[in-house]
């Protein structure tokens, strides 16, 4: 199921305040979802995130700022709004006592598809998400992966060109969680734009194009992964010598490395990136120091996550 074209941008948001009672929960968010993506936004409880989705699909109004989305301003087209997302929340929205098939016929008749478009609809959608031979019990029988299969599932049912998922992988096992993952790379393979919100960093490091960190209601940064891996300290490239000679020779021409004589490794600081590599190969090649091996570490999503924030993430705390 292809979606249809967009501009670059999916999403845009400028300026995005909302309080309430007095407490500022989103204070002054720019957001630029590129078309055809996932986009993740992190944060821990509290952060903001749910409030974001609200006002992204028009559930919650902002006190200021202007939001486009599929192209059009969420204030003055809500309706064309509303027409070209699709909103999956942290707890299945599935009713429980009617069967997988129903709950999908359901979503189909309040889409107004007729007999013919929604039959064949559904039998896609239950072949899709491996529901085919659970379609005819009732929801209340589906462990939690099925249940968020079928929401999914409920959710494309409007063939939506972007989709929101709210900490979709909340209270799932590991294989479960894993089994989304799968699904959201598929959307995207089909054109769909994904908003994720999560607390879940490795799952914003498995499918995120672009990723967000969102604390006390303002955005403390936005990049790639690898980019924001490189903004925390702790980067560096571990170089293996063949011999006691390259690694000495190595240690007095990079001065702040680290050296471990035993395994022959010399560990330089650095940012990580491309250009920084080969300039210090380049600087170990102009010497005529041969290096047998080397690899780049930096930090993972949880230590930014922990210097941005100030405090570790759920998917730390329960490890």
């Amino acid at each position: 199921m292809r979606v249809g074209p967009m501009t670059s941008s999916a999403i845009v948001a400028s300026g995005l305040r909302k309080s309430y009672g007095g407490k500022t929960v989103l204070d002054g968010i720019d957001l630029d979802v590129r078309a055809g993506a996932v986009f993740a936004l992190l944060g821990p409880n509290g952060a903001g995130k749910t409030t974001t989705v609200n006002v992204l699909t028009t559930l919650v109004k902002a006190d200021a700022g202007v939001v486009r989305v599929a192209g059009h301003d969420i204030e003055t087209e809500t309706r064309a709004v509303r027409a070209a997302i699709g909103v999956t929340g942290q707890f299945a929205s599935v009713d429980d006592l009617l069967t997988g098939e129903e709950n999908l016929r359901l979503m189909a008749d309040l889409h107004h598809l007729g007999a013919r478009d929604g039959k064949r609809v559904v039998g896609e959608l239950l072949a899709r998400f491996d529901l085919v031979e659970a379609a005819r019990k009732q929801a209340v029988t589906y462990s939690g992966g099925m249940r968020r299969k079928l929401d999914l599932a409920m959710t494309l049912v409007g063939r939506p060109r972007i989709i929101f998922l709210d900490e979709p992988t909340t209270g799932l096992d590991p294989r479960s969680r894993r089994t989304v993952w799968d699904i959201v790379r598929g959307l995207v393979a089909d054109g769909m734009t994904i908003f994720l919100t999560t607390q879940y960093l490795e799952e914003a490091d498995q499918l995120a194009d672009r990723i967000a960190v969102l604390d006390q209601g303002r955005l403390v940064a936005q990049g790639t992964a690898a980019e924001l891996k490189r903004q925390v300290p702790g980067s560096h490239v571990r170089l293996r010598f063949a011999d006691a000679g390259g690694l000495g020779s190595a240690a007095r021409l990079l001065a702040g490395s680290t050296r471990d004589d035993d395994a022959l490794v010399l560990r330089v600081p650095g940012d990580g990136g491309v250009k920084s590599v080969r300039t210090l190969l380049g600087r170990l090649d102009e010497h005529s120091i041969e290096v047998e091996e080397f690899s780049v570490h930096t930090p993972d999503l949880d230590d930014v996550f922990l210097a941005l924030t100030g405090h570790a993430s759920t998917e730390a705390i329960a490890r």
